[in-house]
């Protein structure tokens, strides 16, 4: 299971890592088509200041703060999708 959250107020960036992030799932999912994952971006600033991060825009999955500030490329998104699937088994 992967629970895959974008934290951002909406900007630019924030929608290029929901798009990242997506397509990285997009991947996985015809790889692993029983795969269960939910992705939503979190914009209210209130939920984004429960997670430690700076920065934004962030990634996070499983509750585990992955990357901020920054844009990551499909392939690092996808590494992580799998590191995070790897270590809940």
């Amino acid at each position: 299971m992967l629970n895959i959250k974008i934290l951002g107020p909406g900007c630019a960036k924030c929608y290029a890592v929901e798009r990242a992030a997506t397509a990285g799932l997009e991947a996985l999912l015809r790889k692993n088509p029983d795969l269960e994952a939910t992705l939503v971006h979190i914009e209210d600033y209130a939920e984004i200041e429960k997670y430690p991060v700076l920065f934004t825009p962030a990634l996070v999955i499983n509750e585990q703060v992955i990357c901020a500030g920054r844009i990551p490329k499909k392939e690092e998104i996808i590494r992580w999708y799998e590191d995070a699937l790897n270590h809940g088994k």
